[in-house]
């Protein structure tokens, strides 16, 4: 989640990715938040690889 503010209206606004990571231990459920890397092209959408898990799903 990366916070920056709105170019016209000058709010403060919460920017979120939706990214495709390997996930080698299939270890994630979906709500994790998780610290990723880039990597080479694992296949047609992943480009990412999960480094840590910070916080569990609830």
């Amino acid at each position: 989640v990366d916070r920056v503010r709105h170019r016209r209206y000058a709010k403060t606004v919460q920017r979120t990715k939706r990214l495709h990571v390997h996930d080698e231990d299939n270890q994630l459920s979906v709500g994790d938040r998780v610290r990723v890397q880039e990597t080479r092209p694992l296949s047609k959408l992943k480009h990412w690889r999960l480094v840590e898990i910070l916080e569990r799903a609830k």
